[in-house]
């Protein structure tokens, strides 16, 4: 997309907000482990456990926006998270999640990608719909490893 094309796509700048809330998630939990500190540690996990959830392949999280650029069909894989999220830990904000998600969830079923709309729209070389792929499984991963890794060393009775 050359600067003077105005048509609305999706960017590149959508991993940006995760990666940014990793790193510093990161420097929190550096200065735990330089400091002993358990709130600081605490803390560090809250960042990586928020984050992880932010990477749910559903809209409105950042996740959602991240899988479109490699197929908003993908958003389908969101569902059945938010709903095993929702029978672990029952909330009404899940509740309000997926009445926000609905919308792109009924846009996902309905999603022609030879629509010439979606063409423009999600028109992303595959080069650039792997290379979001990776990061987005290696983001996701390694938020994961932390959140659980941290959880462990928070939880009582564990050094």
């Amino acid at each position: 997309m050359n600067s003077n094309d105005s048509t609305l796509r999706v960017g590149d700048n959508f991993i940006a907000g995760p990666v940014v809330g990793t790193l510093g998630a990161m420097a929190v939990y550096w200065l735990a482990r330089a400091q002993d500190s358990q709130l600081l540690l605490a803390i560090a996990y809250a960042g990586f456990f928020i984050n992880l959830f932010n990477l749910i392949p559903l809209s409105p999280f950042d996740g959602g926006r991240i899988t479109a650029i490699i197929s908003p069909k993908v958003w389908l894989l969101g569902v059945p998270i938010l709903g095993a999220l929702f029978f672990w830990r029952p909330s009404p904000m899940l509740i309000l999640v997926a009445i926000l998600a609905a919308p792109q969830v009924l846009k996902a079923f309905r999603y022609d990608p030879n629509a010439p709309e979606n063409r423009r729209y999600y028109g992303v070389p595959l080069a650039k719909r792997v290379e979001y792929g990776c990061w987005y499984l290696g983001l996701a991963a390694f938020l994961a490893i932390m959140s659980y890794e941290l959880h462990e060393s928070l939880s009582p009775g564990r050094p």
